[in-house]
């Protein structure tokens, strides 16, 4: 079985993975009908939120595998609710037609009556990324206390000196090990 650490990380970059994809993928369609283009704008055009998130909860769970166990389950709540914010941007944000009217000019109430909207696969995938976001938040505060500490094997013993270390050195032995 997987060691709860590596879950963790795998959620964490599948999560990334999702957020990124849905920032470049289409978010909203709009058709301003006679005859007109339709336009398409991606997740990056509406918000930048699950992006964002996404690149915040990597960097947090990188330094949770360098931290205590008391700041990885901090660090691992933030992952969580950095995941929830995920979920609720992708369920709730829609841009309206003035929103859109804004970025794009052609699809203002000025030069058309009605816009159609539409939504695109990339709020689902942000989702999804939101919710793995969920579980490796989730999986970091309940199993934090079982991860391995990377730094106990260049840290130092206690009960050597200085002097010690440096004689260790000449024999050539590496005094971290």
């Amino acid at each position: 079985m997987r060691s709860p650490q590596r879950v963790v990380d795998l959620l964490a970059l599948v999560a990334l993975g999702l957020l990124a994809l849905s920032a470049y993928l289409t978010w909203s369609t709009a058709d301003p009908g006679s005859g007109r283009p339709t336009v398409d704008f991606n997740g990056y055009a509406v918000t930048r939120a699950p992006l964002t998130l996404g690149l915040a909860a990597v960097v947090a769970v990188v330094v949770a595998k360098l931290a205590g166990t008391a700041l990885r389950r901090v660090l691992s709540a933030l992952v969580l609710l950095m995941g929830v914010a995920a979920v609720w941007v992708a369920l709730e944000v829609r841009p309206s037609t003035t929103e859109l009217g804004r970025l794009r000019p052609e699809l203002s109430q000025a030069v058309t009556d009605h816009v159609g909207l539409g939504t695109g696969p990339a709020p689902w995938l942000a989702l999804a990324g939101g919710l793995a976001l969920v579980a490796a938040g989730l999986t970091g505060v309940l199993t934090a206390h079982r991860w391995r500490r990377p730094t106990q094997r260049y840290e130092r013993d206690p009960a050597a000196t200085p002097a010690d270390q440096w004689k260790a050195i000449d024999a050539g032995e590496d005094p971290t090990i």
